[in-house]
């Protein structure tokens, strides 16, 4: 099966500018060398800390943000140097759903205005038909047709989701990148936004990469997982195999902190002192590596460690800070 997306060392570095004269005196660098694929259908989890460059990917991957360096290539079109006239036609076929549904939708607009907005944009059908479509997608996400005429103001965060969900899906797109869809929900409401994404996502075949920091949430969702930090990918693999047999350190951590409902069951959990390398000036080596202290960091200063497949389907940065001693001999001979 060929790949839906390909995203090759990405790259999205913000300029900082200061003194008098606003010349350019660093740069943020909150993606920093990305790859991944994604297939019809499939959906990729990206999780890791705030701040670590995961909203920014996703901006990037609906050319939201122009990367610095890189290259997006979406149904086997380069679309990372488009104008924004040239995505135009592209953008029924890729979309983007946002964190919090009050801010991301327009309080000054109706639902019909919301939902149809793109459809209008995009021509799609007669003018006629548009307000039936809308009906069709409200009855899609759960809501009742009386919804149409009502502001965001009027629902609840949920129902404002199930909006948001209505909205992105109008021109049956092909790609969704969901930015923490249900982070700003209540946990009961929460479940039920993630069953209605499963249904439509059977539905109308979609492929989601699924962006969010709570594991136990993307372990839910996702057909493979991404781990990023720090701007980076550290590991990818299938979501059992990440959830069951973690190669990288970090991933390790993340793992450690997702509670046990069960209070008889004691997890031990991953402690880390250190800081988070800030990404104006990150480490020139194994940037989880200088946060543990580890011993091996000095090694890692100036060291290649790309991602390599430690088994099929398996990758994980080759860093020997943060793999077992077995992982690092396995990984540098694949470098």
């Amino acid at each position: 099966m060929s790949n839906l997306l390909e995203v090759n060392n990405l790259k999205m570095h913000f300029p900082i500018r200061g003194g008098v004269t606003m010349k350019n005196v660093g740069f943020v660098k909150a993606v920093d060398g990305v790859s991944f694929t994604v297939k019809p259908g499939e959906t990729l989890g990206l999780v890791g800390e705030s701040g670590c460059g995961k909203s920014t990917l996703g901006k990037c991957l609906v050319r939201l943000y122009e990367p610095t360096a890189g290259q997006i290539v979406f149904e086997d079109d380069d679309i990372t140097k488009l104008s924004q006239s040239e995505l135009r036609p592209l953008r029924k076929d890729i979309q983007m759903m946002f964190q919090d549904p009050a801010e991301s939708l327009n309080p000054r607009f109706s639902v019909r205005q919301i939902i149809r907005e793109p459809l209008d944009i995009q021509q799609v059908g007669k003018k006629s038909e548009r307000d039936a479509m809308v009906l069709e997608l409200l009855e899609k996400v759960g809501l009742p047709a009386s919804a149409i005429s009502k502001f965001p103001n009027e629902f609840s965060g949920g129902q404002r989701q199930r909006i948001g969900v209505a909205r992105a899906i109008a021109l049956n797109p092909n790609l969704l990148v969901l930015d923490e869809p249900v982070s700003a929900l209540d946990v009961s409401v929460q479940s039920q936004v993630l069953n209605l994404l499963v249904e439509l996502q059977k539905e109308l075949n979609m492929a989601y990469i699924f962006i969010a920091h709570d594991l136990a949430v993307v372990k839910h969702i996702s057909d493979r997982v991404a781990v990023m930090y720090l701007g980076k990918i550290v590991e990818i693999a299938d979501a059992d195999d990440i959830y069951h047999h973690p190669r990288h350190t970090y991933t390790k951590t993340l793992l450690s902190a997702i509670p046990v409902a069960d209070p008889t069951i004691k997890k031990e959990r991953i402690k880390v002192e250190g800081e988070i390398p800030s990404p104006i000036n990150p480490p020139s080596g194994s940037a989880f590596g200088h946060r543990l202290n580890h011993p091996k960091y000095e090694e890692t200063i100036g060291l290649d460690m790309p991602l390599v497949e430690i088994k099929p389907g398996h990758w994980v940065a080759a860093d020997p800070c943060c793999l077992s001693k077995e992982d690092y001999i396995k990984a540098k001979a694949l470098v």
